[in-house]
């Protein structure tokens, strides 16, 4: 566990669009196609103005350059065809996801036309899923090599025009190299430099000790701040993009044509 830092009708034109404008050059061999892991929490602990705070604008944070809201297309161009202080990872930098909902209504309507060998079922379901815009890149890996920064960024469905709701940062500040006083004094200035270059860019924190918040409403834009890292999300998007497809995929369920 980490320990928090304790300091003073357009829906149906993304759906049915391309994934994106890199789409004819998608080749599944390429990319990590993985199904909705459902580990994402978006529960939403209850969140409160410390005395004497005003709420800050946190969509308009950045973390090395990325902001809620941001575009796939936009993190692409920023980080695959310009040269920065972040790279993609090596391997798997883009992961690509069929909501569960839509994968459920792919499954069957391949089953319909006979298909049912599981490999071929799932490239059957990838087809269709990338032929409806069904497949969306749903997160991209940043790395820094020399540092061991890395980052996760995540994005809604093309249901939501496939964009930023959460930013994952993280650093090496939380590695203790040994248990002596050495060491410890080497992780506290670390942990002091870390903490200082936070409040130098986003200001102190308006709620506890480390939350950053739009308003009291826990699904409005939020920066959490941790040992060595930031998590920057908007759990009001990501709920909204999860009833989009919700609802859209039982109303698009293709079932037989049944006449009595």
């Amino acid at each position: 566990m980490r320990k928090k830092l304790l300091f003073s009708l357009g829906i149906f034109l993304g759906l049915f669009s391309n994934i994106n404008c890199f789409a004819d050059d998608f080749d599944f061999n390429n990319f990590a196609i993985i199904p909705e892991t459902g580990d994402v929490d978006i529960t939403a602990e209850d969140v409160y103005l410390n005395s004497g705070a005003d709420v800050v604008s946190v969509g308009g944070f950045d973390i090395a350059g990325i902001m809620l809201g941001m575009s796939f297309d936009d993190v692409y161009e920023l980080f695959f065809k310009s040269k920065g202080l972040y790279t993609p990872r090596k391997k798997n930098s883009i992961i690509y996801t069929i909501n569960n909902e839509w994968k459920y209504n792919l499954d069957y309507e391949c089953r319909q036309q006979g298909t049912f060998v599981p490999a071929e079922l799932e490239k059957c379901i990838n087809t269709l899923a990338q032929n409806r815009g069904l497949l969306y890149a749903s997160e991209i890996h940043l790395e820094r090599e020399n540092t061991g920064e890395t980052i996760v960024v995540y994005l809604t469905s093309n249901a939501t025009d496939n964009r930023v709701w959460r930013v994952l940062y993280n650093n090496d500040v939380n590695d203790i190299e040994g248990a002596n006083e050495k060491f410890q004094r080497q992780w506290e200035n670390k942990v002091l430099f870390f903490w200082q270059n936070v409040l130098d860019k986003y200001g102190a924190p308006n709620s506890g000790n480390d939350k950053w918040i739009s308003s009291t409403n826990s699904y409005d834009p939020m920066m959490t701040a941790y040992y060595g890292a930031l998590d920057l999300q908007d759990k009001g998007r990501f709920a909204t993009d999860k009833t989009e497809n919700y609802q859209h995929s039982r109303s698009s369920f293709k079932v037989k044509p049944y006449a009595f």
